[in-house]
């Protein structure tokens, strides 16, 4: 285990995205525009509008996953942006919140009632889990501990894994990719790390790890996994390198004009579809916390008038409900 250690210290040294001792992102990307102060952010947190949370419980769709078998992959959304894609028999888990919050201290950032439908329990046995950085609203330990028993492998950004040995061990089944780096998983399932851009970190320090977005191909199919991302010339690229897609799955939302950069506007989600070269889009980052002071379900409202405009085909599923790539792809606006 120690050569392992060592190895990827050796492999974060070496990386081109790690200069002046943390990662970096393509593109200069500050945190905040410069016309904002970090008092003025931190107001506006403690200021929130009601209507950042739904004035109702929320109602999933409950789904026996472990019933799941389609031969077409089929993406069940929990919330936020943990998801499960399941193909074949083959069941991948991206980023699982679980907890009933997004934040080291339970009260904190909790979960919207009737958002926090499914459990560990309700999950089948994983695959392949994807965990795309290290931020407590895509890295839970708690769920992840609760996981465990049932994950056979694990991949991250580089990195990552020192997050999760405390809830998942020490264990060779912790992959870490490198922007650009492909894992050929099996002879029908390959996943390469690709540009985010965004920034990492569980306490004061950030940048100790790396934030990644994932192309999955898999039986045929190309599904783009995006995790947090400001909008920039990266997916562009990514689409001509891997496209077209089949599906992508961006973040749509949790922005604010405090934060430009690290985040999309529903309207850059759009867009960012569009340059990857999507079929369809999936938004997720929405819909169980309340990260910012925008109306909890105003993401799905804006990404929904902006695809109408642009042609693209967007699906907006309730919590639990299955989307069949290619087939079924639910667009009742439930969210209104």
């Amino acid at each position: 285990m120690q050569r392992r250690s060592s190895s990827i210290k050796e492999k974060i040294k070496q990386s081109a995205n790690f200069r002046e001792g943390v990662f970096q992102n393509l593109s200069f990307t500050p945190m905040k525009p410069d016309d904002v102060t970090y008092y003025q952010m931190l107001k506006e947190t403690f200021q929130r509008p009601a209507d950042v949370k739904p004035l109702a419980p929320l109602s999933p769709v409950k789904t026996d996953l472990r019933a799941l078998h389609s031969e077409k992959p089929v993406i069940v959304w929990f919330g936020h942006s943990s998801y499960l894609i399941h193909v074949k028999g083959v069941n991948i888990l991206v980023d699982p919140v679980f907890s009933g919050s997004a934040s080291p201290m339970s009260f904190m950032i909790k979960a919207f009632p009737g958002a926090d439908g499914y459990t560990p329990a309700d999950m089948p046995e994983i695959d392949m889990m994807i965990i795309t950085h290290n931020h407590y609203d895509h890295l839970d330990k708690k769920t992840l501990a609760k996981l465990k028993p049932r994950t056979k492998n694990i991949y991250t950004a580089l990195g990552v894994a020192r997050d999760l040995e405390s809830c998942m061990g020490k264990e060779e089944h912790i992959t870490e990719l490198d922007w650009w780096e492909t894992q050929k998983i099996s002879p029908d399932i390959t996943l390469t790390a690709t540009p985010a851009r965004h920034f990492s970190g569980r306490g004061l320090k950030r940048g100790g790890s790396l934030w990644a977005s994932f192309v999955l191909h898999i039986f045929g199919y190309n599904i783009y996994i995006g995790g947090d991302s400001g909008y920039d010339t990266h997916f562009k690229k990514i689409g001509e390198k891997f496209g077209p897609f089949d599906i992508v799955i961006l973040e749509c939302g949790q922005y604010n004009d405090n934060w430009p950069f690290i985040h999309m506007k529903p309207e850059e989600t759009v867009q960012a579809a569009i340059d990857l070269q999507a079929k369809a889009l999936l938004p997720v980052h929405w819909g169980k916390f309340a990260l910012a002071n925008h109306p909890w379900n105003e993401p799905p409202k804006r990404a929904v008038k902006s695809a109408a405009a642009q042609g693209l085909t967007i699906t907006t599923p309730r919590i639990g409900e299955p989307v069949t790539v290619g087939e079924h792809y639910p667009q009742d606006h439930w969210w209104l």
